[in-house]
């Protein structure tokens, strides 16, 4: 084969891939201009279905997840990269907090949780978003894991009074949390970055309302 006609081949075979590529990433940005509000819809009905375990429906009226501040590292709830707080307001006035809130000292690693406390400073709900607690023994902290459906674990926080944050313990530790034996670990993470993220609630909780939509505080 010639030097000229080795030099086209590979010209030729360049602009193949050239043009190949040009039209995938063409592809590829239609798909992703035509799924994105489908896929940042999914996304929002998640959320909201998550909210609506830890905090009912009546207790705010105003756009949840639009309504929030964000955190910077905050040791006194886990969050080593800081996280959002959802302000959740009734006819204007403070209702509740949605707090994300990480247990760091989880059997398995971190446990992800987000935690609803209402302006009283009474916990209305907590559910984990994300763990890697063992199956089938410390899983429980996770109501689509407990095998007690009719009264899951996580559910004992829902009303836990103001007054009750103080004695918010796992048993073994002179508290009013039940826990799984041979699963005290999980349960006593859990349970302790709740009465952190009640405190922080209650200490912060001028601030968090007071300050704008979208400010880092």
């Amino acid at each position: 084969m010639s030097e000229p006609t080795a030099l086209g081949l590979s010209a030729r075979t360049g602009a193949v891939m050239v043009a190949f590529t040009v039209v995938f990433t063409a592809m590829m940005a239609f798909t992703h201009e035509a799924t994105r509000e489908q896929i940042a819809a999914s996304a929002t009905e998640e959320k909201m279905k998550l909210v609506s375990e830890v905090l009912p429906a009546g207790r705010y009226d105003n756009a949840l997840l639009d309504d929030y501040v964000r955190l910077g590292p905050t040791r006194e709830l886990g969050l080593d990269e800081g996280g959002r707080i959802y302000r959740a307001r009734k006819a204007g006035q403070p209702a509740a907090l949605l707090i994300e809130a990480t247990a760091p000292d989880g059997y398995s690693g971190r446990i992800e949780l987000i935690i609803a406390v209402g302006a009283d400073g009474a916990v209305s709900g907590v559910r984990a978003v994300s763990h890697r607690e063992t199956p089938g023994l410390g899983d429980y902290i996770d109501p689509r894991k407990d095998k007690d459906k009719r009264s899951p674990w996580i559910t004992q926080f829902a009303d836990l009074k103001a007054a009750d944050v103080p004695d918010c313990k796992v048993k073994k530790d002179g508290g009013k949390i039940s826990y799984h034996t041979g699963a005290t670990i999980s349960a006593r993470a859990v349970t302790n970055a709740v009465a952190r993220a009640a405190r922080f609630a209650v200490e912060h909780q001028d601030r968090l309302f007071a300050a704008r939509a979208g400010d880092t505080l």
